[in-house]
């Protein structure tokens, strides 16, 4: 992972952070890190992500940018909420999880009261955040203890919108049948993001490192299976990534056969301003991640705020006029990202979580 030579305090300044939290548990050997980065709309939500880190240095790397993508997702979906994000530190790859962990990290989550509301992310489930429940109100994303159940079909909802609107966009129309869309990574929001494009007549190739998850994309969605190494340079109409961030830069950006890339994933862009510019100087158009992704905090900051679920399914149907509107903008802006990022921080500015189109 790439790291920063900067302090955290410098990081944090950098990145206009108001708080990172370091927490140890004795007990569990939990070690935990909580990042927020602005409630300027409202208390923060982001999900926690338990993952294996080299170094301190690449956690703490990680829950920064992660928390400014989810202040930007939210501002930009026009929710009153701010954004943050958490990770635990795995000892090794392999470490299972445990309720008592669950629970240690649910009693940390407790200690901001309210300011940071968990949900889930990469290596947590609904189980883990049920468990989380029974040690503080403030998380969202379990099936009994908590509510909301797994947010990640409505962010392959939210990026299917995304893809119509990119689509529109490169002038290929509106319509997936004959499509062919590279997904890297077929988790939990991959495998619902590929039963909707199969849905729509799409071609699939897909990779991952899980024997399972590819299997089931085979099987249920007849998608071709792609090495590791080589789906990011896959002759494709959509290439989206959907694993972990940092996929796409300058270099990788000379190897694209695509017309779009589609942020799937967050952060998926290595250096966000300047491999979007890179994207729009070989003219391919971007669906910015934290644009088109952003239909898993809709539905769980929707369910949070006291949305109806028709509210809630409008919100997400959003995410295609939104994406609409940046893509629009690029013509007049650096990037799609730059256009996004300036309507973002305009709102967080202003103290309002508006609507693109309803400002």
């Amino acid at each position: 992972m790439m790291q920063e030579k900067d302090s955290m305090f410098e990081q944090m300044t950098a990145r206009g952070h108001d708080r990172l939290c370091f927490h140890h548990d004795k007990e569990t050997g939990l070690r935990a890190i909580v990042a927020i980065h602005s409630t300027a709309l409202g208390n923060a939500l982001g999900g926690t992500r338990r993952w294996y880190y080299e170094s301190e240095d690449d956690a703490v790397y990680d829950v920064l940018r992660l928390s400014k993508g989810m202040t930007y997702k939210a501002a930009i979906s026009g929710l009153p909420m701010g954004g943050a994000k958490s990770v635990i530190m795995m000892p090794h790859r392999e470490f299972g999880r445990t309720e008592a962990e669950a629970r240690a990290m649910g009693r940390f989550v407790d200690t901001f009261n309210g300011a940071y509301i968990a949900a889930e992310d990469v290596g947590v489930d609904t189980q883990f955040i049920d468990w989380m429940a029974h040690e503080t109100n403030h998380v969202m994303g379990g099936e009994t203890v908590s509510r909301g159940g797994d947010p990640s079909p409505w962010t392959a909802l939210g990026v299917f919108h995304g893809m119509r609107a990119c689509l529109l966009q490169a002038g290929l129309g509106e319509d997936f049948a004959g499509k062919t869309v590279a997904l890297q990574g077929v988790g939990h929001v991959g495998q619902n993001l590929c039963k909707l494009l199969h849905e729509a007549g799409a071609k699939l190739i897909v990779a991952d490192i899980n024997k399972t998850n590819l299997n089931t994309a085979v099987d249920e969605f007849g998608a071709t299976v792609a090495h590791v190494d080589d789906i990011l340079k896959a002759e494709c109409d959509i290439l989206a990534p959907c694993a972990l961030g940092g996929v796409i830069d300058g270099n990788m950006v000379e190897h694209l056969r695509c017309p779009i890339v589609c942020g799937a994933a967050n952060n998926i862009l290595d250096d966000p301003e300047e491999d979007a510019v890179a994207l729009k100087t070989a003219g391919i158009v971007y669906g910015t991640d934290f644009v088109v992704n952003a239909g898993g905090l809709i539905h769980l900051a929707g369910m949070h705020l006291g949305m109806t679920d028709d509210e809630l399914v409008c919100k997400n149907d959003e995410i295609f006029t939104t994406t609409q509107q940046i893509l629009e903008l690029t013509e007049h802006s650096a990037s799609s990202y730059a256009a996004a990022v300036e309507i973002a921080e305009q709102r967080i500015a202003n103290g309002q979580g508006l609507s693109v189109h309803a400002s």
